[in-house]
C-alpha cells in the first residue's frame, strides 16, 4: 500500500472514534436527554448508522485494492466509500440541526452526493476486482 492510502487509511480509523462519539450522542438523545423530535431522532440514527458502515467498507476496499495485480487507477475509486462516509452522515446531521424543524435543509443535499460517490466507487472498484481476477485466469 502507498504512503498516501496508509494516510487515509490512518485518518478512517481514527474517524471510527467520532462515530464512538456519536453513538453516545445517539444514547442522550434516545434516553430523552438530549431534545430531539421524531425527524431529528431518525436522521440522526440514519447518520450514525452510514458513518460506521462505510467507515468499514471503505477500508476494506482500500484493503482489497491494495492486492498485487490491481490497476493502479483502482486506488481513486477506492476512495469513494470513504468520501461517502463523509457527505451521508453530514447530510443527515445537519440537515436537521436547530430546534424542533418540520423538514430538512439544504444540507440534505450531501446525502444524494454521497450517494452518488459511494456508487461510483463502488463500481470502478469491482470493475477493477473483476479485470485484475480476469487477468490472473
Amino acid at each position: 500500500m502507498n504512503p498516501v492510502d496508509l494516510i487515509s487509511c490512518g485518518i478512517s480509523v481514527i474517524s471510527v472514534v467520532a462515530v464512538v462519539a456519536a453513538g453516545g450522542f445517539m444514547l442522550r438523545v434516545v434516553g430523552g436527554r438530549r431534545p430531539a423530535n421524531a425527524l431529528q431522532r431518525s436522521y440522526f440514527r440514519a447518520g450514525h448508522a452510514h458513518a460506521g458502515v462505510l467507515l468499514i467498507l471503505g477500508l476494506v476496499l482500500k484493503l482489497l485494492i491494495a492486492m498485487p495485480g490491481i490497476a493502479g487507477w483502482a486506488t481513486a475509486f477506492a476512495d469513494g466509500p470513504l468520501y461517502a462516509a463523509l457527505f451521508i452522515p453530514a447530510g443527515f446531521y445537519f440537515s436537521v440541526l436547530g430546534a424542533d424543524p418540520t423538514t430538512p435543509n439544504r444540507w440534505r443535499y450531501l446525502i444524494p452526493v454521497g450517494a452518488a460517490t459511494l456508487v461510483i466507487g463502488l463500481i470502478g472498484t469491482g470493475i477493477a476486482l473483476i479485470l485484475a481476477g480476469a487477468a490472473r485466469l
